[in-house]
């Protein structure tokens, strides 16, 4: 095959990755629900003829590793012809969980047959119908968590299938917010069928398809590279989640990375983690491999062209019926946002002990995943809000953790008190750093934050949430973070929150969440 001038192959690079870009500010404008439009709770991508991706925004790490099992669920199960559009959030067909929703558009050009290039949005929805408004409770099956789409076709040679739609938006609670943001996702769909169908236009089919194949070797020989210069042997490490929300038994996450510098390879085994449990706090196998994938990533230099290439010298093994390659019909709205942080803290921990310089200790370890739903007096509607809020960052060999910040697979902002307060009958109490929550260290951990609402209707909260009890680890001597807590303040009660429940609040009563903050790293100097 040809060799391309690094400069051409860069350009490509840069341009692919403008596409998936570009995209996702598509989909920010045209959004509908703060949750996409405020907080970023987006990912898109571009995958070439094979739906291996190519390129992806800086986006949400938790979405982008596991998307391509969504774009090839929809390739096999359907025959996308030019302008249709797939839509899915089937967890066990390369899905997260159900607020996830993606679609998934094949690029066509007049002289091919078959399409040239995919491009998939997904987006993380407020409310996905389900037993708790904001579809994200502690649920013991998947019926509970909402509504569940197998691969379909939304759209049909450029026409919306109402029959699809119709029965979508009669499932969930606010439809009218639903069907916006649908539609920003077909938007962001297109706009990147038509800047690729520009690329080929300019540079033609067959060097757009050999560019494509250069990239993703490209990208593999960069991380075999990172591979041969890791210490050979197995590297193992455990951590746990705190409970299942049903019980009080902690849930056990094992990894044993192997490293073999001579083939410039890894092994990633989770054998030994927990069976799956009867709670939401299940994670299906595209999440655990998402976690990995961005793990292994965050070895190479911030430059390197994230894509398919990266895993090709990674084998991820994950038993099945296990919390970290979880069965139907196992509930899993947790997997995606619980399940997925302590995936990555047992991986950097076992990457402690290869190379110890190079990794920080946990951070805070939960999204504090918080929903809130009920009839606004405003409009007499139903509203259904969600949103993750941030915590502490571990601390680093070689500097503190950031504050209120959020981590590894989130990549989202938090919702401006103005855009919360004019989206939704709530009164923001206090937003602030939640003081000495860092673990100490010879370089401390960030700290977590306190978010204080007050509620200006009836409305059921929910809760989904760890590291109440294992508080996140800090390394090379460091002191553990603090752990998160929440309280329910009616009238004179004070109430605590577990950390998994959901409760019936009345106007006027005050939700406070403080999240953990980040482990220390190194031992504090005397």
């Amino acid at each position: 095959m040809k060799s391309f001038d690094p400069i051409e192959l860069a350009v490509f690079r840069s341009a692919t990755r403008s596409v998936a870009e570009e995209m996702g500010a598509s989909l920010r404008r045209a959004a509908f629900s703060p949750n996409i439009k405020e907080r970023r709770d987006y990912s898109c991508a571009v995958f070439d003829a094979a739906g291996q991706t190519i390129a992806m925004g800086d986006h949400m790490p938790v979405h982008l590793g596991s998307m391509p099992m969504s774009v090839r669920a929809a390739v096999d199960t359907l025959t996308l012809g030019p302008g249709d559009i797939a839509i899915l959030n089937d967890p066990f067909a390369g899905g997260t969980h159900l607020p996830d929703i993606t679609m998934v558009l094949p690029v066509f050009v007049e002289q091919e047959k078959k399409p040239i290039f995919y491009v998939a949005s997904r987006a993380h929805h407020a409310d996905v119908g389900g037993k708790y408004p904001g579809s994200m409770g502690l649920c013991r099956e998947i019926s509970e968590e909402g509504l569940r789409i197998a691969p379909v076709k939304l759209v049909r040679g450029g026409e919306t299938d109402m029959a699809v739609l119709t029965p979508i938006l009669n499932s969930v609670r606010t439809p009218e917010e639903r069907e916006g943001d649908l539609a920003a996702q077909i938007g962001a769909c297109r706009v990147g069928e038509m800047r690729l169908q520009e690329l080929e236009a300019k540079l033609g089919f067959e060097k757009v398809r050999r560019l494509g194949e250069e990239l993703l070797d490209y990208s593999e020989r960069l991380m075999r590279a990172e591979l041969s210069q890791m210490p050979g042997g197995e590297f193992s490490a455990e951590d746990f989640l705190d409970n299942d929300g049903f019980t009080d038994s902690p849930i056990r996450i094992n990894v044993c990375v192997e490293f073999d510098p001579a083939s410039a390879s890894a092994q990633v085994n989770f054998e030994g983690s927990s069976p799956q449990v009867a709670s939401s706090m299940n994670a299906v196998f595209a999440i655990t491999y998402s976690a990995t994938y961005y793990v292994f990533r965050c070895l190479l230099p911030e430059d390197a062209p994230a894509n398919a290439g990266l895993m090709r010298p990674i084998t991820v093994f994950a038993p099945e019926r296990t919390v970290v390659n979880a069965s139907p019909p196992a509930a899993v709205a947790a997997g995606n946002v619980e399940t997925s942080q302590r995936i990555v803290d047992v991986l950097l921990r076992a990457l402690a002990q290869a190379i110890p310089n190079r990794i920080p200790a946990a951070s805070s370890g939960t999204m504090s995943n918080l929903t809130i739903g009920g009839i606004d007096p405003r409009t007499e509607r139903p509203f259904a809000y969600y949103e993750t809020i941030a915590g502490g960052m571990g601390a680093r060999p070689t500097a503190d953790g950031i504050s209120g910040v959020h981590t590894h697979m989130t990549n989202s902002l938090n919702t401006p008190v103005e855009a919360l307060e004019y989206a939704y009958p709530f009164r923001v109490r206090r937003y602030s750093y939640r003081p000495n929550s860092g673990g100490t260290g010879k370089f401390r951990g960030g700290n977590g934050l306190i978010r204080e609402i007050e509620l200006l209707a009836d409305a059921q909260v929910t809760l989904l949430s760890d590291r109440r009890k294992f508080r996140p680890y800090g390394l090379a001597g460091g002191k553990p973070g603090a752990a998160g807590s929440a309280i329910h303040v009616s009238g004179q009660t004070t109430q605590p929150i577990a950390a998994k429940s959901s409760v019936l609040a009345k106007k006027g009563d005050i939700i406070s969440i403080e999240t953990p903050g980040g482990g220390g790293w190194g031992k504090a100097e005397a």
